[in-house]
């Protein structure tokens, strides 16, 4: 009877659907802001991308959460400690209550991490084959053990992304069903979806938490980048994220707008199949195509300087970000000397596949990428398509190149590379996101052994050493970190600040 009651309460708040968006609009208890790309489900563990992630961290609770610049702080758990080398004990909150008024309990957290495993709902599946048991602490139902198979020094880091379900609704419904009425614990209570169009949301009464600041959340998706800055110009949003560069330098002397701006941890980067038989499997050739790009010409022309070159995929925050890694000069004439000595006098020709509807600009860098290789003999055939079609491209590991970017929200180079550049081992979950199926077995081997080192400062030198092996082989090109920017209307008089994670959390943010 709960449930069927919490069902129909949501039914007749959605009725009212985009007629109601204008009016809410005029209220200050209400912020509408926009985003490039909207979430694809509403289940909190199908999908590893940002876009999901700014929606379902404000209708869900994990056990951690993230303060602005980072930091582990409590959440569903008031406290946590590491008991042994495999085994994580958390301190649950008593008292929270999900949106439909099921009582928090610790099943929840034995049933949502038991249900990462479950490829057909999960892409964290990686996450959830480190997970060995999930158990009450001496019989406290509100003390929970986390055993893992084996140490993994950046597990804790993952918890503020698995998101805690209610056991007793998400069995009772279907995978669909799950997947467009999420039921949370968090700060702000579904309302409805519109795919492709519009997420709202209200402030959860009942919340453990501070109350939002604001009552009512409508996060409309708006892909057409001159119709998001349209509408933030014209007062229709009051915040808008993924601001065209071409347009930042315009929009700053704009009286209307207020631009926000922050170096972004995202690092830009090639990855390149060194599987025997491909070009790229001698070093020197993987030297040649990193020598061949000018970076800062690119980031300079196509990106409008809103960028830094990168040396490495790790940046300063991360755990094995290594300052003696420099990148290699750009000297196309050397590129030349160097595929002739691989062999390559006369070039080859390689397919550079990446989703032509997620990166800033990143179409035109691809191109860019193309015409630069072009230069020293390198023929390159784009193979650019929609993320919903490269992200499975991705995981069937048959890529040649591809340009993706990264930054770890565990912040630990251990977790980069595991997920992205380890030789692929599905049983251990290694290497789920490395798509050029790259192999360096001796980095491996180093980042495999520096999972068991207990002390922080020997742990980083360790996985630092495993970095700068990684780069001085050529195992990926990197690039630049690309620049957050966000529009602010300054009629909504609003209180924001960005976060590394790139993520929107509304009960961050307030009017004035």
């Amino acid at each position: 009877m709960k449930r069927m009651l919490f069902v129909v309460s949501l039914l007749l708040v959605g009725m009212t659907g985009l007629l109601e968006l204008s009016a809410m609009a005029q209220a200050r208890d209400t912020l509408i802001t926009a985003v490039a790309a909207g979430p694809v489900s509403m289940n909190p563990q199908a999908a590893t991308e940002d876009a999901n992630y700014s929606v379902v961290n404000n209708i869900f609770d994990a056990l951690l959460q993230r303060d602005c610049t980072g930091n582990l702080e409590p959440s569903l758990a008031t406290s946590w400690e590491k008991v042994d080398l495999v085994t994580w004990r958390f301190y649950l909150r008593k008292g929270v209550k999900f949106h439909n008024g099921n009582d928090f309990t610790w099943e929840d957290v034995k049933f949502t991490f038991e249900r990462l495993k479950n490829h057909e709902v999960s892409e964290f599946s990686w996450m959830g084959g480190m997970t060995k048991s999930v158990q009450m602490a001496d019989g406290d139902p509100w003390v929970v053990d986390i055993e893992i198979n084996q140490p993994v020094s950046y597990y804790i880091q993952n918890v503020p992304q698995i998101w805690i379900m209610d056991k007793e609704s998400t069995e009772a419904r279907s995978i669909g069903d799950v997947g467009r009425h999420p039921i949370g614990t968090g700060p702000y209570q579904f309302v409805e979806w519109m795919k492709g169009s519009y997420v709202s949301m209200t402030a959860n009464e009942d919340y453990w938490g501070a109350p939002p600041p604001i009552r009512n959340i409508v996060q409309k998706t708006i892909t057409e980048a001159s119709t998001r800055v349209a509408a933030l110009l014209t007062g229709e949003v009051d915040l808008i994220k993924n601001v065209p560069l071409e347009q930042y330098d315009g929009l700053t002397k704009n009286s209307s707008v207020t631009m926000v701006m922050r170096p972004g941890r995202r690092a830009m980067f090639l990855g390149l199949r060194n599987s025997p038989g491909f070009p790229t499997s001698d070093v020197r050739v993987r030297q040649a195509i990193e020598m061949a790009i000018n970076v800062p010409e690119l980031i300079e022309r196509i990106l409008y300087g809103h960028g830094t070159s990168a040396s490495q995929v790790a940046d300063p925050p991360t755990v094995g970000y290594n300052p003696d890694i420099k990148r290699l000069p750009y000297d196309p004439e050397k590129a030349k000397q160097l595929l002739a000595e691989a062999g390559y006098a006369d070039g080859f020709t390689i397919k550079l596949s990446a989703p032509n509807d997620r990166y800033a600009s990143g179409v035109e860098v691809c191109e860019a990428i193309a015409s630069y290789l072009a230069k020293v003999g390198i023929t390159v055939n784009l193979d650019l398509m929609p993320k919903a079609i490269f992200w499975p491209q991705r995981q069937i590991h048959n890529l040649e190149a591809s340009f993706l970017g990264w930054f770890d929200g565990a912040y630990s180079f251990g977790r980069t590379y595991t997920a992205n550049f380890h030789t692929v081992n599905a049983e251990k979950s290694y290497g789920g996101s490395n798509g050029c199926e790259m192999s360096y077995p001796l980095v491996d081997s180093l980042m495999d052994e520096a999972q068991g080192i207990t002390d922080p400062q020997l742990f980083s030198q360790w996985i630092q050493l495993a970095n700068k092996l990684f780069i001085e082989n050529v195992g990926v090109v990197p690039l630049y970190h690309s620049d957050q920017i966000y529009g602010l209307n300054k009629g909504s008089n609003l209180a924001f600040d960005t976060r590394p994670d790139t993520w929107l959390v509304y009960k961050e943010i307030r009017f004035k």
